[in-house]
């Protein structure tokens, strides 16, 4: 796949990460964006991402390569029939970075592109926003999901996995069906579970918000995700309606399996319930079979051969002994690539402390 010449559509954390990332690995490529605001492109053009200063119109995109759709979904299929109205290259890759796909390959199907589109997801972000707080290091191991139309040349998927890969980023190629309900299951429903239990402890808080002031540890753990953007997730979830709602479906019928079970004080059935929760959930990676009390922190780190052994290394001259390590693949919402668990507080304390003095960033939660 050329990288001469790439535009980019919007250059918020994700667009911006991906853009420094190829300006990175590809100094040679020229990159030329537009963006809803003036001043995230001057700030992108000052950082030696971008050519132009300021935003273009998406007819100066006519001539691009490849064209990252990095807005909402609904502002990214108005840009893909403005797009669709230019002799853009025959061979020109079209994608976006947005966790819905129904709709955008709707959109390139009523355009006919659907042999220029490849649908793009990649599994990186936190609650923070903006070119500012994107980074290289952001899509490091992080799973990036892709959604090939089926007239896609099979040469143009192969080109477009291998761009993925060299940004540092575990290519999974599904069909956008499968794609939608997935992430509605692991991210869109509970972003919804989140928000839904803050409103309802802060409509049934008292007046002197007992419930807020002594609100810690699982309440806090669960409810975290509550702060990302409103406006991003009434895009969402506008946009994968249907797959949300018949989940919503199945998730409200689960609740009221448990309440039948509190009713008639079935013991048995409560103790099950939980322990095939906590056995599935011990089972997802880079995390400990004892959950009781978690000392972890989660930091950036170079892909570079010999990092992770580095940073072992680091702690292990120090006497730290670690419980569990690993790499976060799905980081939405998340930050850090590595994750680190200790035994105690004291363990985890040292080792933040000593890896920052190494240069490391970290994340503490």
């Amino acid at each position: 796949m050329k990288l001469e010449r790439i535009g980019f559509f919007g250059l918020g954390l994700i667009g911006g990460s991906i853009a420094k990332t190829i300006k990175q690995i590809s100094p040679g490529s020229v990159l030329i964006a537009t963006a809803s605001h003036a001043e995230t492109v001057a700030e992108a053009y000052e950082a030696g991402v971008i050519e132009n200063e300021e935003p273009l119109p998406l007819s100066d995109f006519a001539d691009c390569d490849l064209i990252f759709l990095c807005a909402p979904v609904l502002t990214n299929i108005r840009a893909m029939e403005e797009l669709a109205a230019l002799p853009l290259k025959e061979n020109v890759c079209i994608t976006d970075v947005g966790s819905v796909k129904g709709q955008m390959h709707e959109a390139a199907k009523r355009l006919s592109l659907t042999k220029n589109f490849i649908g793009g997801h990649p599994m990186a972000g936190s609650e923070k926003t903006g070119f500012a707080n994107a980074s290289t290091t952001l899509l490091e191991n992080a799973y990036y999901l892709l959604t090939p139309e089926a007239d896609v040349p099979k040469s143009q998927v192969k080109a477009f996995v291998s761009l993925v890969k060299s940004i540092g980023c575990i290519p999974l190629v599904l069909d956008s069906h499968t794609h939608d309900l997935s992430t509605a299951g692991i991210s869109h429903l509970p972003h919804i579970i989140a928000a839904g239990l803050v409103n309802f402890v802060q409509r049934k808080d008292d007046a002197d918000e007992t419930m807020k002031r002594i609100a810690a540890g699982g309440f806090k753990d669960i409810t975290r995700i509550a702060s990302s953007s409103p406006e991003m997730w009434e895009s969402i979830l506008l946009s994968n309606r249907e797959a949300v709602l018949s989940l919503l479906s199945d998730y409200t019928g689960i609740l009221s399996e448990i309440r039948e079970k509190i009713e008639a004080a079935d013991g048995d059935a409560i103790r099950e319930f939980f322990r095939t929760a906590k056995d599935y959930r011990d089972s997802l990676t880079v995390r400990g079979k004892n959950r009781s009390m978690i000392f972890e922190l989660f930091c950036d780190l170079d892909d570079k051969e010999g990092q992770i052994a580095l940073t072992t290394t680091i702690l292990a001259i120090s006497h730290i002994n670690l419980k569990n390590i690993g790499i976060l693949h799905n980081r939405e919402y998340e930050q850090g690539v590595l994750h680190i668990e200790f035994y105690d507080a004291a363990s985890l304390e040292r080792a933040a402390e000593l890896l920052k003095s190494y240069g490391y960033t970290i994340y503490l939660r």
